[in-house]
């Protein structure tokens, strides 16, 4: 079944727990009458002037593709910084290549659809802080405290006698 989802519904809502510089909002008509998509996920964002849309990040398995639909703002990307503006399709692949965040430069509103895969989780990488967030658990970790993957594991049969031992 379609289901469409009225111009004249629309409801912009600031994204819960921003903080100053990264004030999002993003249209809930469709979570209002349970549009929830399973693998293409979608949302309409408006970004207000002097607002950036999120920190600078990159995914680990999603891809992401944004129209703009009205105003205009700057993208930076590892190749640096562009305008995109009303019309503009951008396309983010996944990895560090797909690094991405928007600043609203102008004094106008920017109202574009953001469009990503989804395919259960994510990795979402942070080059500016170092930080690392798991989806959609939502937790989040600094990269700098990477282990070896046997790290801890030395006194494995210890361990396993001390859990016998209390299982008894």
């Amino acid at each position: 079944m379609a289901t469409i989802l009225k111009g004249e519904n629309r409801e912009f809502q600031e994204d819960p727990n921003k903080i100053d510089n990264f004030r999002l909002f993003s249209d809930v008509s469709r979570k209002k009458i349970g549009v929830i998509p399973k693998n293409l996920n979608f949302d309409l964002r408006l970004l207000n002037p002097g607002q950036f849309s999120a920190p600078y990040h990159f995914h680990r398995f999603a891809e992401e593709l944004f129209m703009i639909i009205s105003g205009s703002m700057t993208l930076r990307t590892p190749k640096g910084f562009e305008s995109v503006s009303k019309g503009d399709l951008i396309f983010f692949e996944m990895g560090e290549s797909g690094a991405h965040q928007f600043y609203n430069h102008t004094s106008e509103p920017c109202t574009y659809l953001d469009i990503r895969s989804y395919i259960g989780y994510d990795v979402c990488e942070y080059p500016d802080s170092g930080k690392i967030l798991l989806a959609p658990s939502f937790e989040i970790f600094k990269k700098e405290s990477q282990a070896s993957y046997f790290e801890g594991e030395k006194d494995v049969l210890e361990k396993w006698e001390s859990v016998r031992d209390n299982n008894k």
